[in-house]
Formats: C-alpha cells, structure tokens, sequence
C-alpha cells in the first residue's frame, strides 16, 4: 500500500520546488485522510493566473499513479496572450510535479512500525 504522510509529502514538494521549476502561484500539502485514518496525499495548488481550485492526488489510495483535478468554473477566464502563456507555464508546472510525485511515490517503500 502506498504511503503518503504529511511529512513525507512537504519534503517531496520541498524537493521539487528545490528543482527551479517555475511557480507564479502557490503549493500546499493538504490534510485528507482516507477511511481508516491514513494519509492518502493531496496537494493543493493555487494558480496565479486562473482561479481554478486544482489539486494533485493519488488516482486511488492503493496508487502510485498521481492524477490532477480541476475543479469546474462559475466564470469564464478571459486572457490575453501574455496571461495565457503564462497559465501554460503554470499548468506546465503542475504536470511536472504530478510526474515527480508519481516518480517519488513508486519509489517510496514505507517504513514498518
């Protein structure tokens, strides 16, 4: 079973951002606990350039695989060249971490307690 605890994830993300990845917004590890009280991984992050709630979660708490979710619009986002090419740079951004994050997590063998 994966293992993803709140400590283990701001280090992951502490690593990535260590990487000089571009990020105009904001990343936060996020409590979420699965139905027996185990820690089943979220990050969340806000964009700058789109108000979008976007989050970054394992597809299921067993997987290593990590997927993105972004949540539906009330409003529409109107922007011009240079704010759209800057939300791709964030988005951009976001996949990267979603690829580190699945790469850490594969790799990840839980310490027995």
């Amino acid at each position: 079973m994966a293992f993803r605890s709140r400590e283990v994830l701001e280090a992951w993300v502490e690593e990535f951002l260590a990487l000089g990845y571009p990020l105009a917004g904001t990343l936060r590890v996020m409590d979420q606990d699965g139905g027996d009280g185990a820690d089943t991984g979220l990050v969340g992050v806000h964009l700058a350039h789109a108000s979008t709630i976007t989050y970054l979660q394992p597809e299921t708490p067993t997987s290593h695989r990590w997927v993105v979710a972004l949540e539906p619009r009330e409003e529409t986002v109107v922007l011009d060249s240079p704010g759209l090419l800057h939300l791709a740079t964030e988005l951009s951004t976001v996949s990267a971490l979603c690829a580190f994050l699945q790469a850490k997590s594969a790799g990840h063998e839980p310490t027995s307690g």
